[in-house]
């Protein structure tokens, strides 16, 4: 790690100049591993495919984890008895025959940008992420490090938009469920394409001590740090002799694009407002906040070159008081998610990023005794836009009590080849190698037809 005490360039520990490419390293995952490797391997990869696309895709995953209940969002039962109904009506949208919760006034008036997943099948009930970044089961390949995230595989496969700004990013904060902060593992294809958490050790390996809050008295005085640093190293010719992906990977640790992207000071009040904040945070317990500017911060890390980034967003797990829970976390995300597909929209991204929310699972039709709802892996539901797909529609459907599919019922495998072809890559065709030498599919399902 590097250390400016703003004046003159010294290194931690007493590192000498000629040492400093030594220090630059990023924690990624449970190994610690240069940045100059990540850059030698993705070049690497380039270098194997050079006619891969060069149109920078997106996914923006936003984990709502706990469970979010299907039947108080986008699945309302009128029909079923009260007991099972709950307390919310639909409202109508603005795509006629479409009614959602009326938590979600925002969302039915733009309902044109958004598709309504209501038969999602396949959740092995666990409390975690897995399923929601890998479209695995989390046995899956467990002996040989377990299947990796979409993250992983995307940078994996494409690599680095901008050699600057890691490809695959995960705001989630720390939770003490850990499992509910899980941005993606990187599973058999190792810690060189884990993700980057900007709130973790990797953004302390990546800035400055000096940035650390509580010794910083200025954005000005950190610029000038790494302008000081730069000039120094240039005079005394270290670079020269670096080989071209280390001299990259310096330009990250003192580039300053990725922190522009985490600097949300930069968005006018006016999109900021758009957005919210998620304040006050309730219904946290042992999950995430509601943190509404982590999507604005995905979208501005998507615009700075991310490829995928993933964040947890609120906490979903209702097992009491499931309907004043709704009425917090619905409104919140009600207001964020249109605020990004706006955005996106706004600034011509729409069609390149796909945006989904969905959790690990649904809640059980019937109201249990503290006015919540328990698990229920039978069925869950998911919420998608842009993309380029085919939005305003409704997928699936549930019997009279929410409690299974009725039609259609839409695998975690099918929505990861949807996001997969999305990207630019052919779920059927593509495959990674694993420890063992053998090609492995991207998933086992098939993109929507109703969305591509």
């Amino acid at each position: 790690m590097l250390n400016i005490p703003f004046g003159s360039t010294r290194f931690c520990d007493g590192v000498s100049r000629r040492n400093f490419l030594k220090v630059g390293t990023f924690s990624f995952g449970a190994a610690s591993l240069t940045l100059a490797d990540v850059l030698r391997a993705e070049a690497a990869k380039k270098a194997q495919d050079p006619f891969a696309p060069t149109r920078h895709k997106a996914i923006i995953n936003i984990f709502l984890g706990g469970g979010p209940p299907h039947q108080d969002m986008w699945d309302i039962k009128t029909e079923a008895p009260k007991e099972i109904r709950g307390e919310f009506s639909p409202i109508p949208t603005s795509v006629t025959g479409i009614q959602i919760g009326e938590t979600f006034k925002r969302i039915a008036g733009m309902a044109q940008k958004f598709a309504f997943i209501r038969s999602v099948v396949g959740a092995r009930g666990g409390h975690d992420a897995f399923q929601c970044t890998t479209g695995w089961p989390q046995q899956s390949m467990a002996a040989l490090g377990g299947r990796p995230s979409i993250g992983s595989v995307i940078a994996k496969l494409q690599g680095s938009v901008d050699p600057s700004v890691p490809p695959f990013v995960g705001l989630a904060e720390k939770t003490q469920h850990m499992p509910w902060s899980d941005a993606g593992q990187s599973g058999f294809l190792g810690s060189t394409f884990a993700h980057f958490t900007p709130s973790g050790p990797d953004m302390a390996n990546m800035v400055l001590n000096a940035a650390n809050k509580d010794h910083l008295p200025d954005r000005k005085k950190l610029l000038s740090g790494f302008d000081s640093l730069k000039r120094d190293i240039d005079a005394a010719g270290a670079m020269k002799a670096a080989d071209a992906h280390t001299a990259k990977a310096f330009d990250v640790l003192t580039s300053s694009k990725l922190m522009e992207a985490l600097d949300l000071s930069k968005e006018s009040p006016k999109v900021r407002d758009r957005y919210g904040n998620g304040k006050p945070y309730q219904f946290q317990y042992d999950g995430a906040p509601t943190v509404n500017e982590h999507l604005l911060m995905a979208r501005r890390l998507v615009e700075a070159g991310a490829r995928v980034v993933t964040l947890s967003f609120g906490r979903w797990d209702s097992h009491g008081k499931n309907f004043d829970l709704v009425r917090d976390h619905g409104s919140k995300l009600d207001q964020c998610l249109t605020a990004l597909v706006e955005d996106l929209e706004d600034r011509g991204m729409l069609d390149d990023v796909t945006v989904i929310a969905w959790g690990e699972f649904g809640r059980t039709p019937q109201v249990n005794k503290e006015a919540g709802r328990d698990h229920w892996p039978q069925v869950s539901c998911a919420i998608l836009a842009g993309g380029g797909m085919k939005t305003g529609q409704v997928i699936g459907s549930t019997d009279r009590t929410g409690g299974n599919a009725k039609d259609r019922p839409v695998g975690f495998n099918d929505i990861f080849a949807t996001l997969y072809q999305n990207m630019g890559l052919n779920p059927e065709t593509t495959t990674l190698i694993d420890p063992t030498g053998r090609p492995e599919h991207l998933t086992d399902g098939h993109a929507l037809p109703e969305l591509i």
